[in-house]
């Protein structure tokens, strides 16, 4: 059962919906001007509606990493000892796979209109810390010292949030993040896993 939204499209989901209004806004008032309850009126949904799906404004934008951030987690926890160089880039790779264009895409495209240059900075250094951290759990768990294991996972993680990064920027039809992943993997070949 479809109901429809503004101009008789289809609604494909709340969350969707929020998505959509919240990137429309902006790119037309700037990301600061913007408040919950604008996105919320431009929805047509409840303010409650919006925190059943989004911990905040910034959430909009970064939900779907987060959500593979958490899957690479439980991934790369689950090789404990085995975990090498190969089956670490598979698992960051696989977790790009299919990643199409979302409302962190065109934030990143778009940073400069939307006035998100300081929150992208921000937010971008919280998620490479995050997954920097579990990069080298990883590596530690796999019997590497300490300092190595975080120099694999800080320069892992930079090459996952860099290739998003350049993917988004270059349009998401020039090719697929996994990639640009895969090219930003290729600069790590001197930093050994063991």
């Amino acid at each position: 059962m479809t109901s429809t939204s503004r101009a008789g499209r289809p609604k494909a989901s709340s969350r969707e919906t929020l998505a959509e209004a919240a990137c429309e806004l902006f790119l037309e008032r700037g990301y600061d001007a913007t408040s919950v309850a604008d996105i919320t009126q431009r929805a047509g949904v409840s303010r409650s509606s919006f925190f059943n799906y989004f911990s905040s404004k910034s959430d909009v934008l970064w939900s779907g990493l987060d959500a593979r951030i958490d899957e690479v987690g439980t991934a790369l926890g689950a090789l404990g000892a085995d975990a090498d160089a190969a089956s670490v880039r598979a698992v960051l790779t696989g977790a790009l796979h299919g990643f199409a264009p979302d409302p962190l895409a065109l934030a990143l495209r778009n940073r400069a209109a939307m006035g998100l240059d300081e929150e992208l900075t921000r937010d971008t250094a919280l998620r490479l810390a995050r997954l920097a951290s579990i990069v080298a759990s990883a590596a530690s768990a796999s019997g590497l010292s300490m300092i190595r294991a975080e120099i694999l996972g800080a320069a892992h993680a930079a090459a996952v949030l860099s290739s998003l990064r350049v993917w988004a920027e270059q349009g998401a039809g020039y090719s697929a993040p996994e990639t640009a992943l895969g090219d930003a993997l290729q600069n790590l070949d001197d930093l050994r896993w063991g």
